[in-house]
């Protein structure tokens, strides 16, 4: 049976992987490192991720029961795996030494459907900036992760989603 993933040139590659790679090294020296928004009934803040999963990978979670989730990855390897659903979707997860997931970054470029708002993945809105970019990332420490949510500029932004275990 053949591979249903969209042939990639060694540029079109180059590219996915530079702009994964910014946004990871972004969200790396990034120091906003707000709560959610979200209050309980007492109007202390709840901080609960609103975004805790993708396709059923979570944190934590090993790496054949990620494969089992995400299927075959497009490359595949110890400490990352890279997948590509579409044109439009990108997806890597990141493993540790004991081959447990501990991060994971979602990329939705131009054309994508049911891209995630900041809100429905913060639980918070993320300010754009006047060229259309966004940035804001939220620590869960009672979760022991954080989550990002980053737009790049333009008329064909890209959004990132990434979650990555807090390592104390």
């Amino acid at each position: 049976m053949l591979c249903a993933f969209p042939r990639f040139t060694r540029g079109q590659i180059g590219k996915l992987t530079f702009v994964l790679a910014g946004a990871l090294t972004l969200f790396a020296f990034t120091t906003d490192t707000s709560l959610a928004q979200r209050r309980t009934a007492a109007g202390e803040p709840e901080n609960q991720p609103a975004f805790s999963e993708f396709k059923g990978v979570r944190l934590g979670m090993k790496t054949d029961e990620a494969r089992k989730k995400l299927g075959s990855p497009t490359d595949k390897g110890a400490e990352q795996d890279f997948y590509v659903f579409n044109d439009t979707q990108a997806v890597q997860v990141y493993y540790d030494k004991a081959g447990v997931v501990n991060a994971i970054s979602i990329d939705f470029m131009n054309g994508a459907t049911a891209i995630p708002s900041a809100k429905e993945v913060l639980g918070a809105e993320a300010e754009a900036k006047a060229d259309g970019s966004a940035y804001k990332m939220v620590r869960y420490p009672k979760a022991g992760y954080w989550v990002s949510y980053s737009r790049t500029a333009g008329s064909s932004p890209t959004i990132t989603v990434t979650m990555q275990r807090i390592d104390h």
